[in-house]
């Protein structure tokens, strides 16, 4: 057992929080990481249905914690928020965009709040507002983020400059040697994501599971082409680190130009669908963005074994 203020602050064994990606950490990686010891976060997706999100947080079980996105909430409607109170995860974390309104709501409930920080200014406003459980992300971690600041040099700011309790490391901690670095420096645990894509209970697909376990180090790039061209809804200054491939490699540093494109030819699709009835003629449905990739960075060795081995 290794004993922090972050296993002391959830009554857990290991030190070590699976992130909450959204369409990869359902009800079963977040149950097997629970299992091992770890804190299993459910990953609410935008636009999920309160039903849904209650559902995926029963089957996971107790222990387990919910991930939601503070910038697709909607501040009039606390039917979804409400929904995830209710299932009385064990820990709730609201990153990117406006979240300090929902993590006073939290307190008042009585559940513990986590936030993702990618800047030291940042890591300072979650400290200051109070929030239980700080996650300090470099930009080397996989998924959404901030990429100003890799992990370690961030993590040695914060635990240097910020009075706070429980300090959480996030980007490119995949192995027990990972672990071991963020705990020497100083960190409650670690905030895990890539390496559990390969388990066998996450959403992952075959393919994607493939990918993820060929992949180098130094095939990741961090940009927000998906975003863009799916028009996601992410504010512009979090982007993605993903698996590179040749549609990254097009528009990796064209998102402006990708935008605009994007943009026209909704407007033109539009404009054709307004006046197709006058033509009397039928509009075909409008082709979606190119797939995207659940894959996220790959700092380590993701091993093909339970989630619940891995912590």
């Amino acid at each position: 057992m290794l004993r922090t203020s972050l296993t002391d602050l959830l009554g857990r064994t290991v030190p070590v929080i699976g992130a909450p990606m959204a369409g990869v950490a359902g009800a079963e990686l977040a149950a097997a990481i629970t299992a091992g010891g770890g804190v299993g976060m459910v990953g609410i997706e935008p636009g999920a249905s309160p039903q849904s999100a209650s559902e995926h947080l029963a089957a996971a079980g107790p222990g387990c914690g919910a991930g939601l996105l503070a910038w697709s909430l909607d501040h009039d409607d606390r039917a979804l928020f409400d929904a995830v109170v209710a299932s009385r995860p064990a820990l709730v974390s609201v990153s990117y965009g406006d979240w300090v309104p929902w993590l006073e709501r939290l307190h008042a409930e009585g559940l513990l709040a986590a936030t993702a920080t990618g800047t030291l200014v940042a890591a300072r406003e979650a400290a200051d507002a109070g929030v239980d459980v700080l996650v300090v992300r470099g930009g080397e971690g996989g998924g959404h983020g901030r990429n100003e600041v890799a992990t370690l040099p961030l993590l040695q700011e914060v635990l240097d400059t910020v009075d706070h309790p429980c300090v959480v490391a996030a980007g490119g901690v995949a192995t027990g040697r990972g672990l071991a670095a963020v705990l020497a420096a100083g960190a409650a645990g670690a905030w895990v994501g890539t390496a559990f894509l390969a388990s066998p209970e996450a959403s992952t697909t075959d393919a994607a599971r493939d990918a993820v376990l060929a992949a180098a180090s130094t095939d990741t790039v961090y940009s927000r082409v998906y975003d863009v061209a799916s028009a996601a809804g992410w504010p512009s200054e979090f982007g993605g680190r993903s698996l590179r491939n040749r549609f990254t490699d097009r528009w990796t540093d064209h998102e402006r130009h990708g935008t605009r494109r994007h943009q026209g030819h909704r407007r033109r699709l539009l404009r054709r669908r307004d006046h197709s009835h006058l033509r009397g003629a039928s509009h075909r449905s409008t082709p979606g963005p190119p797939p995207r990739s659940r894959h996220h960075n790959r700092p380590g060795y993701p091993s093909p074994g339970t989630a619940h081995a891995l912590v």
